[in-house]
């Protein structure tokens, strides 16, 4: 059988003009399955990113841990219906140079393999409407009632993105020759480096200087402009 070729895509800032994590947090606490005083965990860090006094990093790490703290024991239901109010909120929050390139991709009959640190189960519904073949999240386990643990089932897997792109391509029948990648962060890094390809799209600090020692493409949208660096 032919192998497919791959165009593998981090979401969060690089097509989802946030994170969906983030997002997913807000409308929690909105819907009180979060308290409210789960906002003040990270407050300072998102204040310090929003005036450019410290990192995105920083900032979306203090996130991960109020949601890992918080969702232990929030049945799926819940967490579903907090999903699907963040997707009609937010599904068209996408910006045009990546949604272009998805849809340049599909025509070409390229795989699309989405891979992000954000919940698996937020992300299908995000991705499915873009078009991709397959997703890949972090999965949180849930207990024989159908709440979740607190737990994350494989982190191993999903913290190394180089680890789900050498899965990927021997489940899917997948070949790296001509292959695409696009990441924003240095955690889209290891897959980069494997692709034909690599697309470093508005890339943080350590993402950009690898980029420029590597040679790879430095892509920006700016309000209604997007360039090449």
């Amino acid at each position: 059988m032919k192998k497919k070729k791959v165009a593998i895509f981090d979401i969060d800032g690089t097509i989802f003009r946030s994170s969906l994590l983030i997002e997913l947090v807000e409308v929690l606490i909105e819907n009180k399955l979060f308290d409210f005083s789960a906002r003040k965990e990270y407050e300072k860090e998102e204040s310090e990113w929003l005036d450019r006094k410290g990192d995105y990093e920083s900032y979306i790490n203090a996130v991960v841990k109020v949601f890992m703290k918080n969702i232990r024991g929030i049945s799926y239901e819940d967490f579903d219906r907090a999903a699907k109010i963040v997707i009609e909120r937010y599904k068209n929050r996408t910006y045009r140079y990546t949604r272009d390139l998805i849809l340049s991709l599909k025509k070409k009959k390229y795989f699309l393999l989405a891979i992000s640190q954000s919940p698996k189960g937020i992300l299908d519904s995000f991705c499915e409407r873009l078009g991709f073949d397959k997703v890949y999240g972090r999965f949180y386990e849930l207990d024989s009632s159908g709440k979740f643990t607190g737990k994350v089932v494989n982190e191993d897997l999903i913290s190394d993105k180089s680890n789900i792109v050498k899965r990927a391509t021997e489940k899917e029948n997948l070949t790296l020759a001509s292959s695409v990648g696009v990441g924003d962060t240095e955690g889209d890094i290891s897959f980069l480096e494997m692709v034909t390809e690599p697309i470093c799209f508005n890339p943080n600090s350590k993402l950009y200087l690898r980029a420029k020692k590597k040679g790879w493409k430095i892509i920006v949208e700016r309000k209604d402009v997007v360039y090449e660096l």
